[in-house]
């Protein structure tokens, strides 16, 4: 289980996130929700070891990891998607799911066959570079990498920007079913209210770097309250 317990985070003297708390379950997906600019990736960033908090803590599992690097966090089974996905476009696809081999033991560097019944597409394009597939496409790739790392907690930062609808549809599959399984925890950001309410077991909304509001999937389909917050 992640437990975020009053989380500041600054990006030098400017703070982006103050007093922030939530929780994450395995078997669960909690998705964080609010408008552009509101901290949202800046949180991604703190659980996942690219951001230090100024104040606060993040424990995962029962172990405090607020000033734990990235790499480590890997290894303790914490896989990030950040926005923008970050493949390698010079990279083949099969070089770029081999990329999250650095953080595992000698014997769990293999491509997992699983990922290409996930996302059938990938397995067609292998030998393809990551610079020339479609933003669906690319995201799909990102998703698998991050599950080559057999994580125990999936961060996934709006999956679904730029992406093509039937893609939406396909990650969100892919999405319930991991959660079906019940073996990682799921952090979800993101602006498309309707995959939100979808997936989301619990949420939070951001405003101004705080919280504002939180609640579980029934509210977060009925509340005016997450109407107005979200409302452009």
């Amino acid at each position: 289980m992640l437990e975020v317990k009053s989380l500041d985070v600054a990006y030098g003297a400017s703070q982006a996130l103050y007093d922030v708390s939530m929780s994450a379950e395995i078997g669960k997906v909690t998705c964080v929700l609010g408008r552009n600019g509101v901290g949202k990736t800046t949180l991604m960033k703190a659980l996942s070891g690219h951001m230090s908090p100024k104040a606060g803590d993040v424990v995962w599992l029962g172990e405090s990891i607020a000033n734990q690097a990235p790499y480590d966090r890997a290894k303790n089974g914490i896989a990030y998607v950040p926005q923008g996905r970050d493949i390698f476009s010079q990279l083949t696809v099969e070089e770029n799911l081999k990329t999250a081999f650095s953080s595992l033991p000698k014997k769990l560097r293999f491509i997992d066959e699983e990922v290409f019944e996930l996302f059938p597409v990938l397995k067609k394009m292998l030998h393809r570079r990551g610079g020339d597939l479609s933003g669906g496409q690319q995201q799909q790739l990102a998703i698998a990498r991050a599950l080559l790392l057999r994580p125990k907690m999936l961060i996934l930062d709006e999956p679904t920007e730029g992406i093509q609808p039937s893609i939406i549809k396909d990650i969100q599959k892919v999405i319930e079913l991991l959660r079906e399984r019940g073996t990682m925890a799921i952090v979800l950001v993101e602006q498309y209210l309707d995959f939100a309410t979808a997936l989301a077991d619990e949420y939070i909304i951001l405003e101004r770097g705080r919280v504002v509001s939180a609640g579980d999937q029934e509210q977060l389909k009925t509340s005016d309250d997450v109407q107005r917050l979200l409302a452009i």
